[in-house]
């Protein structure tokens, strides 16, 4: 398909640049046959017995860091791990970095280029390893927002909290689940009080998430890895509840993306670590997800084209038409959908 034709007028200004405070009064659209117009607090009020939450569980680590090569100035991004001590990582100024230049990105935190890859990123490798190593990227580095966020040099403090889950449990993303950020503890026990059971699974979100669809057909576009685990017994648990009749509700794309990359042509769902590639685009044929919780996604872009999959190319463009007229807030610090999958 055209990657053109998933393009669509965004209003200036409705980039969110902060969250949504407290967390489920972020405005929810719930697209089905019609709009409805409400807020993620309603969305226990939207959910049944009969529904199955499955949330990703990953942890957001502070890969972003302002540092020195000798006098100029360097800003790093660790963007993926490679071996204990090393990270490839997107630097600006990239160019003026030289394989066997040594940067410093913290007090006592230096790195040596090792090699680079003619598309941008950069492979560093540190003075210390495994888990010493992410300990001082916790505490030193700042949250990897994405750009259109926009923060004076150094970050806020405040993203600390704002971009992480309340249920972040295994380090290892750049970026957050966003569709989980509305999603407080409180809100989670009325979810669980309507009966409504939950699953985890993990997707460590990579910097493919930033970065733009730059050719003319989908089927020349190229996803980046993904590393990701569905856990045996919450595998069986998933499948049996399919089985009996219920339905998978994905908190996110991640989570639709981890359950239909582990998704069998019989019907059954496997288990265990892989990388995933997948790409979801119309067409698709999904096999275990069948409600999904998202937020409004970048024009031309791989997550606005899920959903399109998902929930039909014309009623999302219907969807984010109403969106954009009515002030909801888009991207990753803004508001939620709440999406039933397309039956045709």
């Amino acid at each position: 398909m055209r990657v053109a034709d998933f393009d669509f007028e965004l209003p200036e200004g409705a980039i969110a640049q902060v969250p949504a405070e407290p967390r489920e009064s972020a405005r929810l659209l719930h697209v089905a046959d019609e709009l409805a117009d409400l807020h993620v607090a309603d969305l226990p009020d939207l959910l049944e017995p009969r529904d199955l939450l499955v949330l990703n569980d990953t942890a957001v680590l502070p890969t972003r860091f302002f540092g020195s090569r000798g006098e100029v100035a360097v800003e790093v991004t660790l963007i993926r791990p490679e071996g204990g001590d090393a990270w490839w990582g997107l630097a600006r100024p990239g160019k003026r970095l030289r394989v066997g230049d040594w940067v410093r990105l913290a007090s006592g935190l230096d790195a040596q280029v090792l090699d680079k890859d003619p598309e941008g990123p950069i492979l560093f490798r540190f003075t210390t390893d495994g888990a010493e190593l992410i300990r001082r990227i916790k505490a030193e580095g700042r949250m990897p927002l994405p750009p259109y966020i926009r923060r004076a040099r150094g970050g806020d403090l405040d993203d600390h909290r704002a971009y992480q889950t309340v249920f972040a449990r295994h380090d290892g993303s750049v970026a957050a689940p966003t569709a989980s950020l509305h999603l407080t503890q409180a809100l989670l026990e009325r979810i669980r009080a309507r009966g409504v059971a939950s699953e985890f699974v993990t997707l460590h979100v990579g910097a493919g998430t930033f970065l733009p669809v730059k050719a003319d057909d989908t089927d020349d576009h190229v996803m980046h890895p993904e590393w990701m685990e569905l856990r045996p017994e919450a595998a069986a648990r998933i499948q049996a509840h399919r089985q009996a009749g219920g339905r998978v509700v994905a908190v996110g794309s991640t989570a639709l993306r981890t359950l239909e990359t582990m998704a069998r042509p019989d019907g059954t769902l496997g288990h265990g670590t892989v990388e995933t590639r997948l790409f979801v685009t119309p067409g698709y044929r999904f096999g275990v997800v069948d409600r999904m919780l998202t937020n409004f996604h970048l024009p031309k872009s791989t997550l606005f084209m899920l959903v399109c999959a998902f929930a039909g190319m014309e009623r999302m463009k219907r969807a984010y038409a109403h969106a954009a007229a009515t002030g909801y807030r888009f991207f990753s610090y803004g508001d939620a959908s709440l999406l039933e999958r397309n039956q045709d």
